[in-house]
């Protein structure tokens, strides 16, 4: 395989990454422990959530981001503790990490402050023979590296309340390079930063009726050499069981997005993603399965039904 084609692969999937280093989930609102660990133990219960997103369905290859997410509460109402596993593909790169998280929380009579720390590390690997070469063992590609693994951090502030919720938060703060390519010719070695990302959000609940309510959200992301985006979205929960929303983001994106309530601690959600920027010919949008299940395992009777974020 020539060298220019591989030099052209590699520009595109740095380019991915530092656009979109941290996956994309449309149902952010219902678990944000991914972007700020200061969501641990919130849910006042033990969770477990699991997100399957197939991005741009239709396009080979696509990104496609599995993540599973554990956290929970302990007998001392000050302290939430979790865990983040997440594994990123495209095409030939895959990206998977672990984050563990810590949140302190202080609680005032009309909500809870929570501050939250989280470790962990992103390990990458590439894999060069998925890319069909006509020569496997051209020096090119026997030469380049196929996993590397890099120490990660992030921060964040919660604070929250029965109706309504702020946050700050910030991920890749070591901003750590992982090695991805070297070239024994020339001694030039190639890196994806882990860039760091900066989240704002914020929503609230506002009771229409007795069985109706009515729940905007908003969160912004900024990260260094991509445009700031920002997620607006509305949601209605029908008689404490069903969540139905829109939403959009800044990228000519529209989300419909369906959440069921199946007895008091089992909740399936869906979203579709349609894109009208200039990949919208190419793909049939984006799917993203939500499972999450929460039970009081410390029996504190603090947990919260129904869940509003």
């Amino acid at each position: 395989m020539k060298k220019s084609v591989v030099i052209c692969i590699l520009v595109l999937a740095c380019s991915n990454l530092f656009a979109q280093q941290d996956p994309i989930l449309t149902q952010y609102m219902f678990n944000k422990l991914a972007i700020n660990p200061a969501y641990a133990g919130t849910s006042e219960a033990f969770s477990l959530d699991l997100t399957d997103r197939f991005q741009w369905v239709g396009i080979e290859d696509g990104p496609n981001t599995l993540t599973f997410t554990a956290q929970t509460n302990v007998p001392n109402p000050h302290i939430g503790v979790g865990l983040y596993v997440f594994r990123d593909a495209l095409g030939p790169s895959v990206e998977t990490g672990l984050m563990g998280s810590f949140a302190y929380r202080l609680i005032f009579p009309k909500g809870t402050l929570s501050m939250g720390a989280q470790f962990g590390f992103d390990y990458m690997n590439i894999d060069w023979n998925a890319l069909n070469p006509e020569d496997p063992n051209d020096p090119l590609l026997q030469d380049q590296v196929k996993n590397r693994a890099a120490p990660d951090a992030g921060v964040g502030f919660y604070w929250y309340a029965p109706r309504y919720y702020i946050g700050l938060s910030s991920t890749h703060l070591l901003q750590n390079k992982i090695v991805v390519a070297e070239n024994t010719d020339d001694d030039k070695t190639s890196f994806s930063k882990l860039l760091r990302h900066f989240y704002g959000m914020a929503g609230v609940v506002i009771p229409v009726s007795e069985n109706l309510d009515f729940r905007p959200a908003l969160l912004v992301k900024y990260v260094q050499n991509a445009p700031v985006q920002a997620d607006l979205s509305m949601a209605l929960l029908i008689r404490k069981v069903l969540w139905v929303g829109l939403s959009y983001r800044t990228e000519n994106c529209l989300t419909v997005m369906a959440e069921v309530n199946i007895m008091k601690n089992l909740h399936i959600g869906y979203s579709y993603d349609a894109w009208f920027n200039q990949l919208a010919s190419y793909n049939k949008g984006s799917h993203e399965i939500r499972i999450g299940y929460d039970l009081d395992l410390f029996r504190t009777n603090r947990m919260k039904l129904p869940r509003y974020f």
